[in-house]
């Protein structure tokens, strides 16, 4: 089988982002040209000799073959090295692996789905992954949904890379609440049956982009009778919406279904939305329980009832959470939603300050990506 692979004798050039692959065994080659393709990257090919020191440290990812790692044993560490092992009973790859510098050593079929990912995030050009903030409601009707969509339309009114994901088939559609459900682009059944690696650009150009504000996409479902997705779905779409960078917000049903529970798991913190009465406490200590199994990072958000209603810092102390802060009523909003304005569009009243604070605490600032503002 003729190769395409782009095969250098040890010239210098223009990295690609692509990885350098440095092996003359044909079959790794040929395997690791099968992964490539996959990913969607065409690599670089190092034959006979070591790869010049301009293009072994310029290269996102160099995979090493056994048969050369003796040979880049010389080079400059760096990141991003992996050694590609040929024989499972050699112990002495692992000698080879430290004179080399490997950040892992890899054998393959086993290792295949690993490797794919780290061959697509270098493709994709990977950076900081988005924060992802997962919203649930510590009783029905908390109003956790409606602030999910603030956050995501306060990210990007602000110029933030968003992607809102809707993870409550019984929620409604957080389409409708943004004023998007007649938006082309995909919905969840139509990614309910991913597997494996999602690219995370192919995924943010095929979800529907609300019209005022072009930087958020959103994740949400049909009107049809599916209404559940498979936790590997859901851990694939999360994984390819975190490598987009930003700001990644998923609404999380109180009941944690199996997709529900990967989300979790995918998030870095969690916001649970509270009123100040006994009874609602007493269900959100039972909701942050069961987060807590999956995500340390849950804070509480309080919505007070004046001028009766429990403090806010007790209410936090009592959940054993922390406080991200209290959310008063925002007069007009259930109007809003009717019309399809979109919650926390408005950038005056007490949302936006919530979200705009929120944010700016957890998120570093960030260059405007664009983004029409309503």
């Amino acid at each position: 089988m003729s190769t395409p692979l782009t095969d250098h004798a040890a010239a210098d050039g223009p990295a690609t982002t692509g990885p350098l692959v440095v092996t003359e065994d044909d079959g790794l080659a040929e395997h690791l040209l099968r992964l490539c393709a996959a990913a969607g990257t065409e690599p670089q090919l190092i034959r006979g000799a070591p790869p010049t020191r301009g293009l072994w440290e310029s290269t996102p990812l160099v995979l090493v073959g056994d048969d050369q790692a003796e040979r880049c044993a010389g080079l400059p560490r760096r990141t991003g090295v992996l050694l590609l092992g040929l024989d499972l009973d050699d112990p002495g790859i692992w000698v080879r692996a430290v004179q080399l510098g490997a950040e892992h050593v890899l054998f393959l079929p086993d290792a295949e789905a690993w490797l794919l990912d780290r061959i697509a995030d270098a493709t994709e050009g990977i950076g900081t992954s988005a924060l992802t903030v997962a919203v649930l409601g510590g009783r029905g009707g908390a109003g956790a949904s409606t602030l999910a969509c603030a956050l995501a339309v306060t990210a990007a009114r602000t110029g933030r890379r968003t992607i809102l994901v809707d993870g409550d088939p019984l929620g409604g559609g957080l389409d409708i609440l943004l004023g998007g459900e007649t938006a082309g682009g995909l919905r969840w059944p139509d990614l309910a049956g991913s597997r494996g690696r999602v690219s995370g650009a192919e995924l943010a150009k095929a979800l529907p982009v609300l019209k005022r504000l072009t930087s958020l996409s959103c994740l949400s479902w049909d009107r049809g009778d599916t209404l559940a997705v498979p936790p590997e779905a859901m851990r694939s779409v999360l994984a390819a919406a975190r490598r987009r960078g930003g700001l990644v917000v998923v609404d999380v049903p109180r009941r944690l279904d199996p997709a529900a529970g990967q989300a979790l798991e995918q998030s870095d913190l969690a916001l649970l939305v509270v009123p100040a009465e006994l009874r609602a406490v007493a269900a959100a200590d039972r909701v942050a329980a069961s987060v807590r199994m999956r995500l340390h990072d849950v804070r509480a958000v309080v919505r007070p009832l004046r001028p009766f209603g429990l403090p806010a810092h007790r209410i936090a102390q009592g959940l054993r959470l922390h406080l991200a802060g209290e959310l008063e009523p925002e007069p007009g909003l259930a109007a809003d939603a009717e019309q399809g304005v979109p919650p926390g569009i408005r950038t005056e009243g007490p949302l936006a300050r919530f979200c705009e604070t929120f944010l700016d605490e957890v998120l570093p600032p960030v260059p405007a990506v664009g983004g029409g503002v309503y």
